[in-house]
């Protein structure tokens, strides 16, 4: 059996389980700014406090759902990975993209977020293994999440 193979049937044993939580990390209007920036998203409720506090549901302004979203690499990558020894061989993992993503509650201002990630699925592709990794974002302090997403990654290995 090769790299991809040997990993493959390591992270067959963790599909079900969570590999973990990611530290708390801060959405400052800043970053809401540079995001609203780098989108040309530049609705209010996102990058004007003063109009957000009279016509906003939320009173306040609230991350975009899509700089939610794209935190989601920096958040789970401060989780250890699913498996240490399928890491073996490992020449790079790509981003495949999403099965499915819904952002059940806005991100206010000045929150705190952090990503709960699990195994569901993991499939070889040839010197590849594809994970699915469902990738829950929490906000501090609040029931429902942020942003959950199905997220794929392609492990490519030298085999």
């Amino acid at each position: 059996m090769g790299k991809a193979a040997d990993a493959h049937a390591l992270f067959q044993q963790r599909i079900g389980q969570e590999d973990g939580v990611s530290d708390w990390f801060q959405v400052d209007q800043a970053r809401i700014n540079a995001f609203a920036d780098a989108t040309l998203d530049h609705q209010f409720i996102h990058i004007d406090p003063e109009k957000s506090a009279k016509l906003s549901p939320y009173k306040v302004t609230i991350a975009h759902g899509f700089l939610t979203l794209s935190l989601l690499p920096h958040l789970s990558g401060k989780i250890p990975p699913p498996e240490p020894k399928a890491m073996e061989g490992l020449v790079m993992a790509v981003n495949y993209g999403l099965d499915k993503v819904r952002f059940p509650a806005p991100v206010p201002v000045d929150s705190k977020i952090r990503a709960r990630r699990s195994l569901a699925a993991a499939d070889l592709k040839g010197t590849a293994v594809q994970l699915k990794q469902v990738v829950t974002i929490e906000i501090e302090g609040q029931e429902k999440p942020a942003c959950v997403a199905e997220s794929l990654t392609r492990f490519n290995y030298a085999d």
